[in-house]
C-alpha cells in the first residue's frame, strides 16, 4: 500500500504505515487503508463461454480483464455490475449470483497498490449485443479452455475467477 501525505480531515501530515493506517499528527484521526470495492462480472452464455475486455486505459492498457469496476458510494455489488455492463457493453444483465470475493491491487506498483476488495458475480445478457465501450477497447467471448494466459490479463483477480468458474 502507498503511504499518504496528508490527513483527509484536517490537512495535517499522516505518519508512517502502522498495520492498516496512518495516524494524523493534527487531529489524531487514523487514516485507514482499505480495499476499495469493485465488481467484477462473469457474463456468460448460453454456449459457457464467458466475455472478456481488454482495457483501453491504464493500469493494464491492451490486457484483458473481466468487465466491471470500482463501485459507487452506497451500491451494492449487483447494482455496480448492472450498472457497469451497460457503461462498458451497452448491453443490460441480470446478475445470477456471486462466485467469489477476491482481494487484489490497482494500479501499476503491484502490491505496493491499492487493494481492491472484488466481488465477483456471474450474469448472463438479457437485452443488447456488447459493443465495447467507456474504457474498453475490445470485447470477446472465450470458450473457457480458450481464455488467454495469465501473462495477458491486466488483474489478478480475473484469472482467480475464471479458475473458480471452472
Amino acid at each position: 500500500m502507498r503511504a499518504r501525505r496528508f490527513c483527509p480531515w484536517c490537512a495535517s501530515p499522516l505518519g508512517p504505515i502502522d498495520g492498516p493506517s496512518q495516524p494524523c499528527s493534527g487531529c489524531g484521526t487514523p487514516f485507514y487503508h482499505n480495499a476499495s470495492p469493485c465488481c467484477a462480472v462473469l457474463v456468460v452464455d448460453d454456449a459457457g463461454r464467458v466475455l472478456l475486455a481488454r482495457r483501453a486505459v491504464a493500469p493494464g492498457a491492451g490486457l484483458w480483464d473481466l468487465p466491471g469496476g470500482f463501485l459507487d458510494p452506497e451500491e451494492t455489488p449487483a447494482a455496480g455490475a448492472i450498472r457497469e455492463l451497460l457503461e462498458e457493453t451497452g448491453c443490460t444483465i441480470v446478475v445470477d449470483g456471486v462466485l467469489a470475493h477476491v482481494i487484489d491491487h490497482y494500479g501499476e506498483d503491484g502490491e505496493a497498490a491499492d487493494a481492491t476488495l472484488n466481488v465477483v458475480v456471474v450474469a448472463r445478457i438479457v437485452a443488447g449485443e456488447p459493443v465495447a465501450a467507456d474504457d474498453v477497447a475490445e470485447l470477446r467471448w472465450f470458450a473457457r479452455e480458450d481464455v488467454p494466459p495469465a501473462a495477458e490479463f491486466a488483474f489478478a483477480n480475473s484469472i482467480e475467477a475464471l479458475r473458480l468458474l471452472g
